[in-house]
């Protein structure tokens, strides 16, 4: 199957989860990693029983506090 992840075409094998996606991807630091699967978020407790289909389209975001 084919999933888009962060903008590039890859391809997967049928039956992978959010959370073996974000293994094979090497996510940095996965404890802190949202996930947009199709435009919406997965709940990080979701993450090992989502599985992803082909044409999908997963982006990893990093939300980060700052500013004065």
């Amino acid at each position: 199957m084919f999933i888009t992840v962060a903008g590039n075409k890859k391809e997967f094998n049928d039956g992978l989860t959010v959370a073996q996606l974000i293994e094979q991807e090497k996510v940095e630091t996965p404890q802190y990693v949202t996930v947009s699967l199709n435009d919406e978020f997965v709940e990080n407790n979701n993450f090992a029983t989502t599985a992803l289909k082909d044409g999908d389209n997963v982006e990893f975001l990093y939300f980060m506090g700052g500013g004065q």
